[in-house]
């Protein structure tokens, strides 16, 4: 066809037809645009640095968490004939739950049990899959409404799960449950348990100390889920960027493949599992494509173990152990039911925090437990379960030392001291959902623009319904601290930028709002020794820059420990003055001086 027939047949054409093809042309235009990320707002999300969230270690139990606590003999292995209301409770195989298994003695209450002894009619099943205990919630819940009972013969009234990855789970399912009414959405009543070190972030040794050569990692794992929580905090405390988009690879960020549970998580790097992606690099895709498999994993036991023992390779980058305050166990049910039936809701938590005293108290209980465990999870024998309660060190399929499990039974004082019930105590539990919702938030501002608040989801009315009617005879885990013991392992160290009167040592009115941010910061990470480090500009002589920035720094320390003392006992926070010797920045500049004039926070462990 030559020039001619090309204009003879646009000139043949009649105005729709020529109409459609400039539409058709724009919109094959449009789409190689947005393929390469060419148009604001596009599909793909540029990778960015995860929000910093401060949670590292708590102590182990103390030895003083059972003194004065009366143990309760072992239930046997015949069911207790129960009746009334029925608390269905959908969750994982998780060791935090070991009281609730002492004090059951199977999936529902043996004879002799505790949950017997209370009259509390529980049944519970495993159920790994997140999104299908939100479904089972949902039935639940459907069928009570439909009937107008409070009582539902299928689905879960309750779900057992981790309390950092709440906001995700909470603002989904209520957005389903909303429909039936506020009645019909979900609470937090009480907590059975800690991860302390079983819910790990694994990868390849060298990002250990260098965690800026994980950039370019392919990760499986639960996306918006706890040990999801982990993994992002590392990238965020190390400035590694994470990659949003789950179809995309970015060499220079944390890449995700969505895995359906923490089982599935260690499978797919077990098993190899690969995929082809485009690259894109700042939000744009560059016309590469890679060839990219699963090098790390979150995940928890046994998914750690599978991944030690399968395959290898993998280290713990960060974990609960480390990140110890992050996550509690939750107890999530539907409102409708506990209003309904509060006296199953406290006895129920009375028998498993009981359990966990016991747990604590008597290594016998322990092994009772382990066994149940085995029994109820249908996996693996009650060696392995009582073996990885605790934290172990033991060498993978390649040789590696890797560190394995790591959990913590509850009793109502940890539960007081959990939602901020013990008198000068913060409330954690708020802290840990707000942070990590925060986060949540900022990673996936389209699907969660908002979560639920906090103080729709949390309901301490059974927990302290128990502690008034049976008193509170054991004490909750809580470190103590010596002030002559200095930090032997640093694990965060991270500038704040409060700012003071000009040469003096009295806050300006807007470094209330980093104090506050200092403190949820530092509540949450309450087992961890605290050194405020004071440092000044070059302004003035040395002699008074030294005691001015030793000033600044007790500044901070006696507003803290005012604002908190039960979070900040003797011995927990020390100060360090530097004066101007450790500039960030040059102090020729104004701008520069204001880096230099700041407080440091260091965190670490004195064990």
């Amino acid at each position: 066809m030559n020039g001619n027939d090309q204009r003879s047949f646009w000139a043949r054409l009649g105005p729709l037809p020529k109409l459609g093809i400039i539409i058709a042309a724009f919109f094959v235009g449009y789409l190689g645009l947005d393929y390469f990320g060419l148009i604001p707002g596009s599909n793909i999300m540029k990778s960015i640095l995860p929000k910093q969230v401060d949670l590292p270690t708590l102590s182990t139990a103390s030895s003083s968490a059972t003194q004065g606590f009366v143990p309760s003999s072992a239930p046997s292995n015949t069911p207790a004939r129960m009746s009334g209301p029925q608390m269905r409770i959908a969750g994982w195989a998780w060791s935090s739950q070991m009281g609730l298994w002492y004090a059951m003695g199977g999936n529902v209450p043996m004879d002799g049990s505790l949950m017997a002894k209370y009259g509390s009619n529980v049944y519970w099943y495993r159920q790994d899959d997140v999104s299908q205990m939100q479904a089972d919630l949902v039935t639940c819940a459907t069928e009570m409404s439909s009937s107008g009972g409070s009582e539902c013969s299928g689905g879960a009234t309750h779900v057992s799960i981790m309390w950092d990855g709440a906001p995700a789970f909470v603002t989904t399912v209520n957005n389903t449950l909303g429909r039936l009414g506020s009645e019909y959405t979900v609470e937090y009543v009480g907590s059975l348990g800690y991860s302390r070190g079983e819910d790990k972030c694994m990868g390849l040794p060298e990002w250990k100390h260098n965690p800026q050569a994980m950039r370019g990692a392919l990760f499986a794992g639960v996306i918006t889920d706890g040990d999801w929580n982990v993994c992002l905090k590392f990238q965020g405390d190390n400035g590694v960027i994470n990659n949003r988009d789950e179809t995309t690879y970015d060499p220079d960020a944390v890449n995700w493949v969505r895995a359906a549970s923490y089982m599935d998580a260690a499978e797919k790097y077990i098993t190899g599992y690969c995929e082809d992606r485009p690259v894109v690099k700042n939000g744009r895709r560059t016309g590469d494509a890679k060839h990219v498999c699963v090098n790390g994993v979150a995940t928890w036991t046994p998914g750690d173990v599978m991944v030690a023992q399968k395959k290898g390779g993998l280290v713990s980058l960060a974990s609960t152990k480390e990140y110890s305050s992050q996550m509690p166990n939750a107890i999530i049910g539907i409102k409708k039911f506990d209003t309904a039936h509060p006296e199953l809701v406290v006895n129920f938590l009375r028998a498993a925090l009981e359990g966990g005293d016991n747990i604590k108290f008597s290594p016998a209980a322990l092994d009772f437990a382990a066994k149940v465990s085995a029994d109820v999870y249908r996996e693996e024998t009650a060696a392995y379960w009582k073996k990885y309660y605790t934290v172990v060190r033991e060498r993978d399929k390649k040789g590696i030392e890797v560190e394995l499990g790591g959990s913590y039974a509850n009793n109502l004082a940890d539960n007081l001291r959990l939602f901020g019930l013990t008198p000068g105590s913060a409330k954690t539990a708020k802290l840990v959902y707000e942070n990590f919702g925060s986060l949540l938030s900022q990673q996936y501002p389209k699907d969660f623009p908002m979560y639920t608040p906090v103080d729709q989801v949390i309901n301490t009315r059974f927990i302290e319904e128990l502690r008034d009617r049976v008193g509170v005879t054991t004490t909750a885990d809580a470190p103590t601290f010596t002030s002559s013991t200095r930090i032997r392992d640093e694990v965060s160290r991270k500038a704040w930028q409060i700012n003071f009167v000009s040469g003096s040592a009295q806050f300006t009115p807007d470094a209330l709002a980093k104090l506050q941010q200092l403190l949820k910061d530092l509540v949450i990470a309450e087992a961890l020794a605290v050194e405020v480090h004071g440092h000044t500009d070059s302004d003035g002589d040395d002699e008074s820059n030294m005691l001015l920035s030793e000033q600044r720094a007790f500044a901070v320390k006696e507003w803290l420990e005012h604002e908190a003392p039960a979070n900040f006992p003797n011995g927990r926070i020390r100060i360090r003055a530097f004066g101007e010797t450790e500039p960030k920045a040059s102090n020729t500049t104004s701008e520069g001086k204001a880096q230099n004039r700041r407080v440091e926070i260091v965190l670490g462990s004195t064990n």
